[in-house]
């Protein structure tokens, strides 16, 4: 079995409003928490401090562990054809900016990020990890 370890953060801003980043996978798109995965030996805090800034251009500090989400995707669903299942173990942290501004990633897994209301949420195109994260945060769903 693969395993995979990530960091997300839950980020809302003073208006109510949820950061997101667009995952873009093949033909494959949808809204995601900003975040991903740990390099060797990484902290899962470091991680998810240069995710952010990689990903939306933000600098941000956590504030709360959340809680971690635990999931093994079949090898069948994997979305790199595969004969092993995959352990993912996302890390999920409230986290306040500190600095910088909303910009695109470029060349990565993501290809824009932006601000969210709650109403918005409801006909967005979205990972299932986005209502994970932000139910932790007692923030939606």
């Amino acid at each position: 079995m693969d395993l995979r370890v990530a960091a997300y953060a839950v980020v809302v801003d003073e208006a109510e409003r949820i950061l997101l980043a667009r995952w873009v996978e093949g033909r494959r798109v949808a809204w995601t928490m900003p975040g991903g995965g740990l390099e060797a030996g990484e902290d899962p805090e470091a991680a998810v401090r240069r995710e952010l800034r990689e990903e939306t251009g933000y600098a941000i500090e956590t504030t709360e562990l959340l809680g971690i989400h635990s999931r093994v995707v079949p090898a069948s669903q994997r979305i790199h054809r595969s004969t092993t299942p995959l352990h993912t173990l996302r890390i999920v942290y409230r986290a306040e900016i500190t600095g910088g501004a909303l910009r695109y990633e470029r060349n990565g897994s993501t290809d824009m990020a932006a601000w969210f209301t709650r109403a918005q949420l409801a006909n967005l195109q979205r990972v299932k990890l986005v209502d994970i994260a932000l139910k932790m945060a007692g923030v939606y769903g």
